[in-house]
């Protein structure tokens, strides 16, 4: 298998880029719940007077296992959706203090107003405002119809090539999945915490059988067509 590395990183960096983000969202193909999009810098200088480049995050971790995981093992960065639950959420607590990054959030109802697409761009535009550090070059997983001020790449499958956009992957799913398992305890009758908002069967048989609740994407046809049936 080929992992995400930091070759175009590196190219960016020697072409005098120093603040380079990597972006992903989650959610865009769920029914229910917002898209969650993240936006992290790997490698970025700090803006201060010392004037020291910090080190750039190494692509392959350490992390201690869990007792639940057994005896600790060395884990490699890849897209989020190829790491199991408790990987990631073992990844999330190494990534999330070690590199910059914000958060993005578009809810259901905004989704409904704007469409896909709209929200799609909107969320990434939300998290890059967000960074405490101002970045100079984008990399982010391909969203149609996305511009912006800065330089930037769209990337098909970015989240299996690049690392900084990687590292978003496990940021934005970890984000997203613990939201959604908190608005399970709120609506307990659609399993949120198992299927995240996702058209699973599960997902469908709940919508068959209690309709629609005020966090499913109503704009959605197979929302409607569940509901009506």
């Amino acid at each position: 298998m080929k992992y995400p590395n930091f070759s175009l990183e590196k190219k960016l960096i020697k072409e005098g880029y120093q603040n380079i983000v990597g972006i992903d969202e989650v959610g865009r193909g769920a029914w229910a719940g917002p898209i969650i999009a993240v936006a992290a810098m790997i490698s970025y200088k700090k803006q201060d007077t010392s004037n020291k480049q910090t080190p750039n995050f190494k692509s392959q971790i350490l992390i201690k296992r869990s007792r639940e995981l057994g005896s600790r093992l060395r884990y490699k960065i890849k897209d989020s959706k190829l790491l199991s639950e408790k990987v990631r959420e073992a990844m999330f607590e190494q990534l999330s203090s070690r590199v910059i990054w914000s958060l993005g959030i578009v809810t259901h109802r905004e989704i409904d107003k704007l469409g896909l697409t709209r929200a799609n761009i909107l969320v990434i535009k939300r998290a890059l405002r967000c960074l405490e550090i101002d970045p100079d070059y984008l990399l982010i997983d391909k969203v149609n119809g996305f511009k912006y001020k800065l330089p930037h790449q769209l990337i098909v499958k970015g989240d299996r090539k690049i690392l900084s956009i990687a590292v978003a992957s496990i940021l934005a799913k970890v984000t997203r999945d613990r939201m959604m398992r908190k608005l399970h305890q709120k609506f307990p009758q659609y399993h949120f915490h198992r299927h995240k908002g996702y058209g699973t069967k599960l997902h469908q048989d709940c919508l068959k059988k209690n309709g629609a609740c005020r966090l499913h994407r109503l704009s959605y046809k197979p929302i409607r067509t569940l509901v009506k049936s």
